[in-house]
């Protein structure tokens, strides 16, 4: 019995430690569980960039709607004060005209009430105050439109500052080491040089088409109002050196 026992001792141990090396080995091989790579947090200068140009581009799409509504053709020249300023030949159809006027308010209006509030005047000074009178008309249509101007040129610029931050974050990301910090890094200086230029672009674009636009509208009315009030003007004069003669 003992040599049997010697000899069986052996192999007892044997299969123990071939029982016990998988178990120890899948322990070891036991993946370790993957660290999570965190966001970084958003910086002051990234949100404030953002923040700037969403609120101008707000402020554009006010101004584009507010002076669109504004630059109508009927409501600087209304069409019924126009017609009824070309058939005035009488005092009492001149009087009826500034009534329309002033229940119609318009830029075209005022002008007509000025102008029939100097017939008295020489035709020169009549419309010397007449010019005076549609500049400030033309400035109180212009109103807004700079602020488009305004937009348009700073518009880009920021979004070229929110280009250079994003650069900057990524450039930084270069220095430190290790693949698993230098990832969320890249990704979040990509998305501020990438988002930054995106709205720069899409608040100017819009703003730059509409103050073209207006300028160009304003223009038109502009001319087309002169040319009325002095045909207005000229009929009136020409109506009282008949009656005079």
């Amino acid at each position: 019995m003992n040599p049997l026992r010697a000899r069986l001792a052996p192999l007892l141990c044997l299969l123990c430690l071939t029982c016990a090396v998988p178990v120890t080995s899948a322990q070891t091989a036991a993946p370790a569980p993957a660290t999570e790579q965190a966001e970084p947090p958003k910086s002051k200068m990234e949100t404030g960039i953002i923040g700037i140009l969403i609120f101008l581009s707000v402020i554009s799409l006010g101004l584009i709607v507010e002076r669109g509504m504004a630059l109508r053709r009927e409501t600087v020249i209304p069409a019924s004060l126009a017609k009824t300023a070309n058939h005035c030949r009488t005092p009492d159809e001149l009087i009826a005209l500034r009534a329309a006027c002033n229940e119609r308010p318009s830029p075209h209006g005022r002008l007509l009430i000025a102008s029939i509030e100097h017939l008295d005047l020489p035709r020169e000074e009549n419309a010397e105050l007449l010019q005076t009178r549609a500049r400030a008309e033309v400035a109180k249509l212009e109103r807004g439109v700079v602020v488009l101007e305004i937009i348009t040129g700073i518009g880009p610029l920021l979004g070229l500052v929110g280009t250079l931050f994003g650069l900057i974050t990524l450039f930084h990301g270069m220095g430190i080491e290790g693949t698993a910090q230098q990832t969320p890094i890249f990704a979040q200086g990509i998305s501020i040089a990438l988002n930054a230029t995106l709205l720069g672009l899409v608040v100017a674009i819009p703003s730059l088409v509409a103050w073209s636009y207006f300028n160009r509208r304003i223009e038109t009315l502009a001319i087309e109002m002169e040319s009325l009030c002095d045909e207005f003007l000229r009929s009136q004069y020409q109506r009282n050196q008949h009656a005079e003669g």
